[in-house]
């Protein structure tokens, strides 16, 4: 499974919420968000557009960051 790493424009608890909500929706991914640093870990077989359009539901500008080696 590939990790992919975005940057979400996150200023607070209720952002990264929003993050979390919009991702248990699209489902068949398992995330961690690094809220101090606006970034957010996603492993899915999802394409990195989906999972773009997605973290932009929550209304935060998202970009792409690239892909992480699992470890």
């Amino acid at each position: 499974m590939q990790r992919h790493e975005f940057f979400v424009d996150m200023t607070c608890e209720g952002c990264s919420n929003a993050v979390t909500r919009v991702l248990h929706r699209l489902g068949g991914v398992q995330f961690d968000i690094d809220l101090p640093n606006k970034k957010v870990y996603i492993e899915s077989e999802h394409n990195v557009d989906t999972l773009l359009e997605t973290l932009k539901k929550t209304g935060k500008s998202a970009s792409y960051l690239g892909e992480k080696s699992v470890q």
